[in-house]
This record gives C-alpha cells, structure tokens and sequence, in this order.
C-alpha cells in the first residue's frame, strides 16, 4: 500500500503545499524514497529522519532521536545495509528490531564492517540462523572489534569451559558477553562469589553454561542473592543452590512478593512455599498467571488438595495444554479406578512420553480401555489450540 502525504513547505516567503508519496517498512525498493528537508516553524526533519520512519518504521519521536548520531543524506549505505542483512538469513521483524535498537548499524560499511563480524561467527561454528538470533538480542556487536573485544570476550568464556562447544552453547543463550568489556566484567567476581560460599567448581561451570546471564549481575546484588538463597536452607553442595540464585535474579523483589500472594491464595503458608522453592526453584519462575491456572486445574478439577502440589511443585512448570491436561484426563480415570495413587502423580507428570503411555496407558489397557483414545483427543485439542497461538510453551 501506498500512502500521501501533504505538507506545507515554506518557499521563500511563500508557502506552498507538497505531496510526499512513500511506501511502509522495508518496501521492495527503498532507494525509490527520497524525502527532502522538511522544514515546519523551526522543526527540522533530515533525510535520515524520514528515512527512519518511512523505511524502518521509527516514530516520528524515536526517530528524531536516534538521527542525532545518524549522518547520511541519500539512501545508499542504508539501503545497502538492510539489503545485506536480508542476504545473510534475517528476516524483516529481526532486521527492524537490529535498527530500532541499535541505528548505527545504518551507518556501517557491509563489507569491511559488517561481514568480518558474520564470519568471525561461522568461524566458531555458528549457523546463519542462530547468527540472526544473536545480533537482534546484542545488535551493537556488529560495530564492535573483533581483535579488541569479541574475541577476547569468546576465549574467556572459552578459558573457564574449557569447551568450544560449551562456550558457543553459553553464548547463544547470553550473547552480552560478547559487548560487556573484559575490564568491567563481573563474571570473575560473581564466580569468586560462588567459591567463597563452598559452590564446588562443576556446578558453577554447569550456571555458566546452562543459565550465563546469571553472572551479568552487579557483584553486590549477587552476594546479596547467594545470602538469601542460603537462608532459605539450600546446601551449597547441590545445584539446586545455583538455581535458586539464577531464580532470585530472573525477578524483582515485587515479583517474588506477588508470586507469593498468588500460592497464599490457595492456602499455602510462608514456610510452604519456601519447601516448594526448595524443592523445585522453577515454581517460583513461573507466571503468575500460569501458576493460577495450574492450581485451578489440579485442585478444582482433579480433587488434590493444596499440600500435594508443594510437596511436588515442579508440576506448575508444564505446560498446560500440552501436558497438564492431557495427561490429568488420563490421571483422573487411574485415580478414580484406584490404578494409581496420588503419590504417582508427579512422576506422571514429569517422565517423558513414551514412559507416559507405557506407564500410565498402555499398561492398563484392560482396566481402562478408554484411556488412549481420551489421552489422544486431549493432546490433539492442544496441538490444534497451539496451531493458533492459543497455546501455553
């Protein structure tokens, strides 16, 4: 779609009225545009302006700011620009989100900028894909330098896995490793941190790895963390400490409170929820919303009282539509022909499918003929919620 605008243009003492056509965000040709200073009272909007908000879908507002550090005047390196990360696998969404966060990028030579940054990620094994994914999280690092910052930034993490493989693991899941200068890290003193408090090595090594933005944390936050976390009573020893301290810094202090008044409502009480973030730091990194319909679901629907749930809180970590329900049908009927025991109910949950049906389904084919044919209908339901967006990941 096309759209037009009319504006008025002040020529010489006259004023006169212009039509301005343009085309919305990444057009097919967006050299076609070329909107020239626009000058209203003593507003003034550059060819970097409008190109900005007619190219790349900037508010007038946002891209008024961000033209402060933008310096072009005909659509050349832009277009060039946009054109090559097309070319290397990222989409248009991921193409405008690189340039809302980080404008600069506009202004970046493809060739001799741009392309050393993508290489030095092939290099390590990165696919094109998981490239894209990268540089819409950290999109500043397509202007960093290599020699001075990424690649001293790879090889220390590098340095402390030990792995090449394990640190390109790390880095798809945290890229900000890759901006935060070695100086001013606080990686060495959030590791230190861990030390100190008798974390053994492995498991620090495991955070690393599996959860790397945990260490992306002000050091003082982070003891005060380590601090909470051995108050509630978790062993140093075990890696649920380092979980529970990954938990406490994915949230504020208003967010854990508000997590908490929801588990209250189901009549759990301060030391309940400590027992269940004891035993499974992920009830507490659920939503709030989630962590509703999960008590809803399994006190209102299959009967279990409040107490079964904290002593298994794992079971609010799944996904409704996927799980949740589908197998609390089949749970229902064991329960309900005394099959099976409350107590079973978590493994029920937890093990992976092809235990599910052999377990919980197949192995009572003759009590409970029906429970396949249930199980299936429950699970299709929720594949065809989730083909709509309507499903809970």
């Amino acid at each position: 779609m096309i759209y037009f605008l009319r504006r008025n243009i002040l020529h010489g003492r006259r004023i006169v009225r212009a039509s301005i056509t343009y085309e919305p965000l990444f057009l097919r040709n967006p050299s076609s545009i070329f909107l020239k200073c626009i000058s209203t009272g003593a507003k003034q909007y550059s060819f970097a302006v409008s190109y900005l908000i007619n190219s790349c879908g900037f508010s007038p507002e946002s891209a008024l700011r961000a033209s402060k550090h933008l310096h072009f005047e005909t659509p050349g390196k832009p277009d060039s620009v946009i054109a090559f990360l097309k070319n290397h696998s990222f989409s248009e969404t991921q193409i405008s989100t690189v340039i809302k966060n980080y404008p600069l990028v506009l202004t970046a030579d493809p060739e001799n900028t741009l392309l050393p940054k993508l290489d030095f990620f092939y290099s390590k094994g990165f696919s094109n894909s998981e490239i894209a994914k990268i540089i819409t999280c950290q999109a500043s690092i397509l202007l960093r330098s290599i020699e001075n910052q990424l690649n001293p930034c790879f090889n220390f993490i590098k340095n402390m896995l030990k792995s090449e493989k394990k640190t390109v693991e790390a880095i798809k899941r945290g890229p900000r490793f890759l901006v935060v200068p070695l100086k001013r890290t606080p990686v060495v003193p959030n590791v230190n941190i861990l030390r100190e408090s008798g974390v053994p090595e492995s498991i620090i090594l495991v955070l690393l790895h599996r959860q790397p933005h945990t260490f992306l944390t002000n050091p003082d936050r982070f003891r005060d963390m380590v601090e909470e976390v051995k108050g509630m009573g978790f062993n140093p020893l075990k890696s649920k400490f380092v979980l529970a301290v990954y938990a406490l810094r994915t949230m504020t202090k208003s967010t854990w409170q508000m997590k908490v008044d929801v588990y209250k409502k189901w009549c759990w009480s301060d030391e309940d929820i400590i027992l269940a973030f004891s035993r499974n730091p992920w009830c507490m990194m659920t939503s709030k919303d989630k962590i509703m319909a999960g008590m809803d679901y399994l006190v209102n629907v299959m009967g279990l009282e409040s107490s079964v749930i904290c002593r298994s809180p794992g079971i609010l970590s799944y996904s409704m539509e996927k799980r949740i329900v589908p197998r609390g049908s089949v749970a229902q009927i064991l329960l309900l022909k005394g099959l099976i025991k409350e107590r079973s109910l978590y493994r029920l949950f937890s093990c992976t499918e092809n235990l599910f049906l052999e377990k919980f389904v197949k192995c009572y084919e003759e009590e409970a003929p029906e429970l396949l044919k249930l199980y299936t209908e429950k699970l299709g339901l929720s594949r065809k919620l989730g083909s709509v967006g309507l499903n809970d990941a």
